[in-house]
């Protein structure tokens, strides 16, 4: 799998905040196929740190209903990423 496509994207909340600065742990949503080995060298190929821990977790889709209409949101999946002390990520500086 390309290293680009496993990390879609950064979750920035008030609880990965305090994560980030307490525990040096950065979270982002993956793909559903990457496994830890994959995500581990894409976060250290494309931000340039050395990961100590990758731990996963699987959320289900919600059903939702408009109308009469019953639908779900789509799966999807969490990593929690643990950085080496000293490393940090640039991009979340400052947010």
């Amino acid at each position: 799998m390309d290293i680009y496509s496993v990390i879609k994207k950064p979750l920035v909340t008030e609880k990965t905040t305090i994560a980030r600065d307490e525990g040096n742990k950065y979270i982002f949503e993956v793909d559903r196929r990457a496994t830890k080995i994959e995500i581990r060298n894409a976060v250290e190929k494309i931000f340039k740190v050395k990961v100590m821990t990758v731990r996963t977790m699987n959320f289900i889709g919600k059903k939702k209903r408009i109308g009469r209409t019953i639908g779900s949101r789509s799966d999807w999946k969490k990593a929690v990423v643990t950085l080496a002390p000293g490393s940090s990520i640039e991009v979340f500086e400052g947010v």
